[in-house]
């Protein structure tokens, strides 16, 4: 098990659960701040896993995540597997404008040309990036981690909002799982970033309703569709996403807005802005270590796909 320094807590929370050291690796920077990799120890014929989420700053962490896979494919390594529990750049999957990259597909290029042999992720914005890779792809869900705990605190009359149409496949999976009804924010995006609420499909009326998303970003989304629901009768407001991005102005959007608490996972670290009192952080470290160990061992992965 090695890590870049994109997320070296879970890492090791991923390395307790499995009771295995961490692998003994330096990611230094040159004065210019190019990238120089360091591996301590012998790995040849060994199977090697990479924990490197792409999370901000993205470009540091994927060019780090790549340096390390060639680092130890040329010491021989039988296999690397990259865990990114968050894949950056995901977002860009499809032309939506003429001229327009498909950075996912890029990305996907990127880490099979460095060498990676197997890649296990953690909801990616589109299922579909599975499909950018001529190589295994284990697409896991923060699901069973998310149900347990809104099971064990919001169980009074809960809807399942999906705060977009793209969303509304995650929604239903989670409203089925806790017996609860769905709803849908009918919503139109004036630019990158912006988003504008226009109306709510389904009943949300003095009900507890759960927004749901991938991810978190500048929080616009999350905040306009809690503002909207409440607007439409939602006694209580919570949000669920698995990756804090929480970019910009996200934060202090949570701090003003009617969501009482948003629940995220640690696939992306959080640093200071775990001081803001309104978000609740759960490990995904034993599902991904699961996840590692059924690789590892040539096991079925397929009951982790919740």
């Amino acid at each position: 098990m090695f890590s870049g320094n994109a997320n070296i807590d879970l890492a090791r929370e991923i390395c307790a659960f499995l009771s295995v050291p961490m692998g003994a690796a330096e990611v230094k920077r040159f004065s210019d701040g190019e990238i120089n990799v360091d591996i301590g120890e012998n790995v040849r014929g060994a199977d090697v896993f990479i924990v490197q989420p792409t999370c901000p700053p993205v470009n540091d962490h994927l060019v780090e995540l790549l340096i390390l896979m060639d680092a130890l494919k040329r010491s021989s390594a039988k296999r690397v597997t990259a865990v990114i529990p968050y894949y950056g750049y995901a977002r860009q999957d499809r032309k939506v404008l003429p001229r327009a990259p498909i950075t996912a597909k890029l990305v996907a290029d990127l880490l099979t040309t460095a060498g990676v042999s197997r890649v296990l992720t953690m909801d990616l914005h589109a299922g579909q990036i599975q499909g950018f890779f001529n190589i295994p792809v284990d697409h896991l869900y923060a699901a069973p981690v998310m149900l347990e705990y809104i099971k064990a605190n919001w169980y009074n009359d809960i809807v399942i909002v999906s705060p977009d149409a793209g969303g509304v496949e995650r929604a239903r999976a989670f409203a089925k799982r806790l017996n609860a009804t769905l709803a849908i924010i009918d919503k139109r995006r004036a630019g990158t970033n912006e988003s504008r609420v226009m109306n709510i499909i389904g009943d949300v009326e003095g009900k507890t309703a759960v927004l749901l998303d991938d991810m978190v970003d500048t929080a616009g989304t999350m905040v306009q569709g809690a503002a909207a629901v409440r607007r439409n009768g939602a006694k209580r407001v919570f949000a669920c996403a698995t990756h804090p991005v929480l970019s910009g102005p996200a934060i202090e959007r949570l701090e003003k807005s009617e969501i009482e608490q948003l629940v995220v996972t640690n696939t992306i670290p959080l640093g200071e802005k775990t001081a803001c009192r309104k978000i609740r952080v759960l490990s995904v470290a034993n599902l991904l270590g699961e996840a590692i160990k059924r690789i590892h061992f040539n096991d079925s992965v397929s009951s982790l796909f919740v």
